[in-house]
């Protein structure tokens, strides 16, 4: 039975059944940025679709509470690396999320994460949150299955629809390497959009006006998500920081977000993601503050 009290941090997409050398493995946006956000101390709910008896669905935290629309399938995807560059599978699709899907009480939640990575979440989920703010990692939405499972890019037809209604929207220069001329087009469309780049930190769009930022320097050993809890790290902290100035309260948010994704790296699997000691350490840094005080 779900929950009557709305969360504080609302996902919304598939998780990931990912095919790699050594077995099986939990994927997805949701299930980094939900370890993320159980690390700032948040009630976290997911919306997602994946196998009824998906034994994957075991790992992701046990504070978190999901909704599952169940499907025939996990959504299960391969990458394939040739000398060529990655070549991504995508076998299986789980179903599509709507706003009937969404529990009355979630529509509610604090923060919204729209997550897809299979073009899973319809478009109107972002405006069934009230005035509750909407953060949009959008790389599901320009993909596509082949009939051959082979997934390539396409154009996202429903950006001019769903950018301006968001708070922040997030994506990764890898989103847009097909059309490196998307970068520009989403910025004019987005209120606040952030742009990243790995290690090479990124760029911020206010109104379609930006300014770079800086990644902390660190020994990389793998990245998988951390670019989900840039983004997780990124949207919390702007709502928890109590900064009266939009500016400072942006630059230090991007500051903590950035510190958490480079930690990140340093680990593999979901042991990547934060732990409430580095988010406290990453408040004192950034914010000269207790995170635990401030919230």
């Amino acid at each position: 039975m779900t929950s009557q009290t709305p969360p504080d941090y609302l996902l919304i997409g598939h998780i990931a059944h990912d095919i790699t050398p050594s077995g099986p493995q939990l994927g997805g946006t949701v299930s980094y940025a939900a370890y993320t956000a159980v690390a700032f101390g948040l009630r976290v709910g997911i919306l997602t679709s994946a196998a009824l008896d998906e034994p994957l669905l075991k790992h992701l935290p046990p504070q978190v509470e999901i909704v599952n629309i169940p499907a025939e399938h996990t959504t299960t995807f391969e990458n394939r690396y040739t000398a060529s560059g990655r070549i991504q599978f995508m076998y299986h699709r789980a179903k599509t999320l709507t706003v009937d899907h969404v529990p009355p009480a979630w529509k509610k939640a604090r923060l919204v994460h729209l997550a897809p990575i299979a073009y899973e979440a319809d478009p109107p989920l972002v405006a069934a949150f009230g005035d509750s703010p909407v953060c949009v990692t959008p790389q599901g939405w320009m993909r596509l299955r082949e009939s051959d499972s082979r997934v390539r890019s396409i154009a996202w037809e429903t950006a001019g629809d769903v950018l301006p209604q968001t708070r922040l929207t997030i994506l990764s220069e890898e989103d847009i390497r097909h059309d490196p001329g998307l970068e520009q087009t989403f910025a004019q469309l987005a209120p606040l959009m952030v742009l990243t780049r790995g290690n090479k930190g990124g760029t911020v769009y206010v109104q379609g006006e930006s300014h770079e930022y800086a990644t902390p320097a660190v020994e990389e050993i793998d990245p998988t998500g951390a670019g989900d809890i840039f983004a997780a790290a990124l949207n919390i902290a702007l709502d928890r920081l109590q900064y009266p100035d939009h500016a400072i309260r942006l630059d230090r948010a991007i500051q903590i977000a950035a510190y958490l994704a480079a930690q990140s790296v340093t680990r593999r699997g979901f042991a990547s993601a934060p732990t409430a000691a580095e988010v406290e350490r990453a408040w004192q840094l950034y914010a000269g503050t207790s995170y635990q005080e401030a919230s």
